[in-house]
């Protein structure tokens, strides 16, 4: 199972919070299994293993982790040890109604970023949050995205770009979920952000800055890339301090991207490929919401874009 997880890590470049949720689900499936060696559970078992989970009120979504989690193990692994099949294959979990992906509306998103605090800071953690929360609004970027980004493409001994800043290009170039690479256009807003940023990105910087650190686009107070914990952190207290009357989180950002675009351009297919979705039923949800009233707002594809018809 480590081998595994570390291949997921290292060939896939799972993040560590899909990893950490595996080796709970694998962590699930060995108590389940108890004495019975792995390697010889049959699909009958694993059906039943589901069905005790589900008795312990674990839900749809949760169910339907784990045993993904459980599949892609056993395919792998079968490949490494000669096992003759996957006891997962065709074992699915109870269907999930799928709920709508929140989103802010284009007055709250424009109250959160247009802040009044926003358009006076100087200070290098200000100026950070506000160029963080700029991209993630323009360029639709999942959390794990955001905190990889290099402030520019390098490579040496110690270091090479994974996910970076083409500032001259007005893009970013991300290596998203199962290894795929995406460029997404950012916005005159979020390059404005950007461009206040940089020029005091090194002042936080110091001697716990190792190479990865000195490449990260976005740094802690120690100098350090920033970690996943201090962005939904930043982002609570910029929302309370703009008085919006709802939880935002980033995901919310990437969501109110995805409504606000596909609201304004109608065009599923090259929402998916900013978003980075493998398929496009998973952007399809998308076309749900009522956003209707908003369009009288939009500036051609997006609100921040800087674009005038």
């Amino acid at each position: 199972m480590q081998a595994w997880l570390a291949h997921l890590e290292t060939h896939r470049r799972y993040s560590p919070h899909t990893l950490a949720g595996y080796r709970r689900d694998l962590a699930h499936l060995a108590a389940l299994a108890g004495d019975r060696p792995l390697d010889r559970l049959a699909n009958g078992h694993i059906r039943q293993f589901v069905a005790r989970l589900h008795a312990r009120d674990l839900g749809p979504r949760s169910l339907a982790r784990a045993l993904a989690a459980w599949r892609g193990f056993y395919q792998w692994w079968a490949r490494e040890a000669g096992l003759p099949g996957n006891p997962v294959a065709g074992v699915k979990a109870p269907k999930a109604a799928r709920g709508l992906p929140k989103a802010l509306s284009v007055e709250q998103a424009q109250a959160l970023l247009e802040r009044p605090a926003a358009q006076a800071a100087t200070e290098p953690v200000a100026l950070r949050d506000q160029a963080m929360f700029e991209l993630l609004y323009s360029s639709g970027l999942r959390l794990s995205e955001l905190t990889g980004l290099d402030w520019r493409y390098e490579r040496s001994a110690d270091h090479e770009s994974t996910s970076w800043l083409n500032l001259d290009e007005h893009e970013v170039s991300v290596l998203g979920k199962g290894g795929k690479r995406r460029a997404v256009p950012v916005g005159a807003a979020a390059l404005a952000a950007l461009q206040a940023w940089l020029p005091v990105r090194a002042r936080l910087l110091g001697p716990a800055s190792g190479p990865a650190d000195a490449a990260a686009l976005f740094l802690g107070e120690r100098g350090r890339r920033i970690t996943p914990r201090v962005v939904q952190r930043q982002l609570e207290k910029m929302a309370q301090a703009s008085g919006l009357p709802v939880h935002v989180h980033p995901h919310v950002l990437r969501h109110s991207f995805a409504s606000h675009v596909l609201q304004s351009a109608q065009d599923l297919r090259a929402v998916q490929e900013m978003l980075g979705h493998a398929n496009i039923s998973t952007t399809q949800v998308y076309t749900r919401l009522d956003f209707q009233h908003l369009a009288k707002v939009y500036d051609q594809a997006h609100p921040r874009a800087g674009r005038k018809s």
